[in-house]
């Protein structure tokens, strides 16, 4: 299980969904990938998007192979930002999802400069995972059972987008 970070800043979370839209012009049209690159977004205030199905393969820009990884990204620059308490919980309970689900280990979380030669998932959010902060949120969400992220398509996926875009 593997967390990145957008390395850019994100500003205002109402931006989030946009960039999200960003990322995956980017990611399929420049470089050619099937979708955006991980399986899970988080934004500042901790709302999680699904991004590629976990069944397919993410990709990446570095030199690792990502078989196997779970990822999860969270929109910032987290070496010019601090990472939410919100995101963090967000991306802890993404991940609870993944190792319940696909019967992952969930001690094996680690940032994408454990894998490559970069400074993602940035200073403040890696920080969180060397510390065991991250961690700890992961087993709490396992202890407490199930882990279930809901899906939501359609018209409701429409207007929860169109809440955050407004700053709700």
């Amino acid at each position: 299980m593997t967390i990145h970070h957008t390395g850019a800043v994100l500003g205002d979370n109402k931006n989030a969904p946009g960039r999200l839209r960003q990322h995956q012009r980017l990611h399929q049209g420049e470089r050619g990938w099937i979708d955006i690159a991980y399986h899970v977004g988080v934004d500042r205030n901790g709302n999680i998007y699904e991004l590629r199905r976990p069944e397919i393969v993410g990709d990446t820009a570095t030199e690792y192979n990502p078989t196997g990884h779970f990822l999860v990204l969270c929109e910032g620059d987290f070496d010019q930002e601090v990472v939410t308490e919100a995101q963090l919980d967000s991306a802890a309970l993404a991940f609870a999802w993944a190792a319940q689900t696909y019967k992952i280990s969930d001690d094996v979380v680690r940032g994408h400069r454990d894998f490559a030669s970069t400074a993602c998932p940035g200073a403040d959010l890696y920080a969180r995972v060397q510390s065991g902060d991250l961690q700890g949120r992961i087993e709490k969400n396992i202890a407490a059972g199930t882990v279930d992220l809901r899906s939501v398509c359609g018209p409701e996926a429409k207007d929860a987008v169109a809440k955050i875009e407004a700053g709700l």
